[in-house]
């Protein structure tokens, strides 16, 4: 049987695994174990398997994940998303959908010592929701708001799909981080000016709430500087090139204890459910990544990404016509998978093909988080949706899409942006 045969019976087994349920790192560790194994042999491919999963449990520089994991962990116990709910909602409340506003504010704040939006969107439906249901929010904008909201886990720095963007194409995880900034402010900024033009376009859809007085606002703000200490010393200190990335995530979860300790909000039962809940994920992420890894070594031997290569450069599109293919792949397989799993699924192959067009890797890989955002949100899966419907179960999983659909409209002008403007993504790193 030819290597191409092969490949494609791979990814048929693999998609077959998937929609049977199986875990989507033991589907690719099994697909790339066993298609390895017909092609060089048993032998070769129990080898690959105990080294490439002593090399990820032991390599220094991925530790960057569960570090990271962990620090979010201990800023989600310690309450800082009530503060950063508490003092946006203080300046915006008062506007029109000022709830919405705030809760977005709120929500890139957290992104930028959290680093996971499924963690996002959780913390922010049992934070904003309630409120804004309270002030009279109808239920699709509120949880519409809530699900955008989330997805900036994953582009504000630190973002744990960013980390593994990075060290499966050995990108500097640093600059990758940094790189995120100005496109998740921008995320930020287009998803309060969404909310501003529901309120303008539809008067008596959003009400206003209450003004709060300059004391009020102040006295808000007090318990915020924790917030921003943190992220200031995690990302400044790798702008700055006083550590690594796998460093800095280590200084940022010793950050967010001694911090939660000084103010006094982690007990001992809070730090043990930290780091529970961090080695769960890190358990599960570890799990995925390593499939990868031996999906990956059948992807080499049948020479797949070169032969896709050459069979996109045929079609005569262009580089640009080229990455609108990946770029709708992606928007389709958000509909079938979660975030973490299609960078780990499709890097492999997508990036030699991204290299060989000339694009700039740390801008594409701020393009496919981007776009992977929209994975989070898009119907009919859409893993955020999901989320909030775990902790809201009084609203329907189709009033939580109708709510989202602005702002999946928001994104996909702004990866337009993006696309258009590069140096969004390389002006910062390119200062380091």
């Amino acid at each position: 049987m030819s290597t191409d045969a092969v490949a494609v019976i791979g990814f048929v087994v693999l998609f077959a695994l998937m929609l049977l349920r199986v875990p989507i790192g033991m589907a690719m560790g099994l697909v790339g174990v066993g298609g390895f194994a017909y092609l060089s042999g048993s032998g070769p491919a129990l080898k690959i398997v105990g080294h490439t999963t002593m090399r990820t449990v032991t390599d220094f520089n991925f530790a960057v994940i569960p570090l990271f994991l962990l620090m979010g962990s201990l800023a989600t116990t310690s309450g800082m998303s009530r503060e950063l709910f508490r003092a946006a909602n203080g300046f915006l409340g008062h506007l029109r959908g000022g709830l919405g506003i705030a809760t977005i504010a709120a929500c890139g704040g957290f992104a930028a010592i959290c680093g996971s939006s499924v963690a996002t969107a959780a913390t922010f439906s049992r934070v904003a929701y309630p409120e804004m249901r309270r002030f009279g929010y109808p239920q699709s904008f509120a949880t519409g708001v809530i699900a955008a909201g989330g997805t900036l886990g994953i582009m504000i720095p630190p973002s744990t799909v960013f980390a593994v963007y990075g060290l499966i194409t050995e990108q500097d995880v640093g600059k990758l981080f940094v790189a995120g900034i100005i496109p998740g402010i921008l995320a930020v900024l287009m998803y309060m000016g969404t909310i501003t033009v529901i309120g303008a376009v539809k008067p008596g859809f959003l009400p206003a709430g209450q003004r709060s007085s300059w004391a009020e606002r102040l006295d808000g703000l007090k318990d915020v500087w924790a917030t921003v200490l943190l992220f200031a010393f995690v990302i400044g200190g790798i702008y700055g090139g006083m550590f690594t990335a796998t460093e800095a995530a280590g200084m940022g979860a010793g950050g967010a204890f001694l911090l939660g300790i000084a103010r006094r909000r982690l007990s001992r039962a809070d730090i043990l459910r930290s780091l529970l809940e961090a080695t769960r994920t890190t358990a599960a992420v570890f799990t995925v990544l390593i499939g990868a890894l031996l999906f990956g070594y059948f992807l080499t031997i049948t020479q797949t990404p070169q032969k896709l290569a050459e069979f996109l450069g045929a079609l005569g599109l262009g580089a640009y016509g080229i990455l609108g293919i990946i770029l709708l792949m992606y928007l389709v397989l958000g509909c079938l998978m979660d975030a973490l799993a299609m960078i780990i699924l499709t890097i492999p192959i997508i990036f030699p093909i991204i290299t060989a067009l000339g694009f700039n890797p740390i801008w594409f890989g701020v393009v496919v988080v981007m776009t992977v955002e929209l994975g989070l949100i898009h119907p009919p899966v859409g893993m955020n949706i999901f989320v909030i419907k775990s902790v809201v179960e009084d609203v329907k999983i189709s009033t939580i899409f109708y709510g989202v659909l602005p702002f999946i409209i928001t994104d996909l002008i702004r990866l337009a942006i993006l696309i258009a403007f590069p140096m969004l993504a390389l002006w910062l790193p390119s200062h380091m």
